[in-house]
């Protein structure tokens, strides 16, 4: 498990190639947020994560159980997932939007992160109106 990249994953560069192409600018690894999101926008108040299928639990076939050693996977995996849900529910406390990517979408293509920016662009940044 030390070899899995916390930062700076293909997946996460992916989104981060992106966003920038769009225009957005954004902040990185914030670290006075909960769960210290891999990518924040400031100006509209939005947190995203990129979350690896396997570690966040998800059920799709990237996110498959593990077949060996379930008495350690299944609740690390369940940590993962509760974990991310506090941290998620703290950010919306504090006003901010929650966006979650998953690593198979990803890897279609960032179309869902682009639709929701462009709409975000449309609204505007949080408080301006």
């Amino acid at each position: 498990m030390a070899a899995i990249r916390s930062k700076g994953s293909v997946i996460e560069m992916q989104v981060r190639r992106a966003l920038h192409g769009a225009g957005f600018r954004y902040r990185l690894h914030r670290r006075d947020l909960p769960g210290r999101p891999d990518i924040t926008l400031p100006k509209y108040r939005l947190a995203v994560f990129v979350d690896g299928c396997f570690w966040h639990g998800h059920e799709c076939i990237q996110g498959h159980k593990p077949k060996s050693n379930t008495a350690y996977w299944g609740p690390k995996i369940a940590r993962n997932m509760e974990r991310d849900r506090v941290n998620r529910m703290a950010l919306a406390a504090a006003g901010w939007q929650i966006f979650a990517i998953r690593e198979c979408t990803v890897e279609r293509g960032c179309s869902e992160l682009l639709a929701l920016l462009s709409e975000l662009r449309k609204v505007g940044p949080k408080g301006v109106r």
